[in-house]
């Protein structure tokens, strides 16, 4: 009798402790959820002012054509020559402007701009091809928030070398039928446990990270992360549909 009611207590106990397990587990993932959730508010808030600040520029610039405009105008009345080297100096500068990044997705290519209008300002060489295949199965919301984050760390990276020793490689295609990420940039050491990288960086920054692995493994997906030689890659792998 008495071990009737030992081995109760015991199974009583276990079934407790399962249970007491798998809502440790539910409440983990739940804030897990939060902080993620957090995090991607918080890149998404920084992307809007870093456009909101591209835009602005960009009424910058089209109000001082307006005021070339003008001056060509001016210049109608007994030109000699010098308004055909005004527009040909005009010309010039139309070409060097247009040098924005079209990937065929309009949120990637908003997202893309202002980072490596970033970037440039922040003297790192830039070797950019872009181009987002159809049939991906991200959101645009995973897309940019993903793309963000890679380029605020890569930018982050090359900040802490002198200005001749900053580059940033990004090239994004289809490959072998699948959707393919590359981020390369120059980099000083980074803390490697085993075979993980990891952040130096506190608060949500560390989510980041976790966030990319964690959409990589909802679409079947591969990240694979290299540091050799003062560089810093990150290469993904996402199935295409279709």
């Amino acid at each position: 009798m008495k071990t009737a009611i030992i081995v109760a207590i015991i199974i009583a106990c276990i079934a407790l402790l399962i249970s007491a397990f798998f809502l440790l587990r539910r409440l983990f993932y739940y804030l897990v959820d939060k902080r993620i959730a957090r995090f991607q508010s918080d890149l998404i808030s920084k992307q809007t002012v870093e456009i909101q600040n591209m835009y602005r520029q960009m009424q910058e610039w089209r109000h001082d054509y307006r005021n070339h405009i003008q001056n060509m105008k001016n210049r109608l009345d007994g030109d000699n020559g010098e308004l055909e080297q005004y527009l040909d100096s005009l010309a010039d500068d139309l070409t060097q402007a247009d040098t924005s990044i079209r990937t065929g997705n309009v949120m990637a290519d908003v997202v893309l701009n202002s980072k490596l209008s970033i970037a440039e300002q922040k003297s790192i060489q830039l070797n950019v091809k872009a181009h987002i295949p159809q049939g991906i199965a991200m959101t645009d919301v995973e897309l940019c928030s993903k793309l963000g984050n890679l380029l605020d760390n890569a930018m982050e990276a090359c900040e802490k070398l002198p200005y001749d020793r900053r580059f940033l490689r990004v090239y994004i295609d289809q490959f072998k039928g699948q959707f393919y990420l590359s981020v390369q940039n120059s980099s000083p050491s980074v803390q490697r446990e085993k075979s993980i990288f990891r952040t130096t960086k506190t608060g949500t920054h560390g989510f980041g990270l976790f966030r990319i692995d964690r959409i990589a493994k909802k679409y079947g997906g591969y990240v694979n992360r290299q540091y050799e030689e003062g560089v810093f890659a990150t290469e993904l792998l996402l199935p295409l549909s279709g």
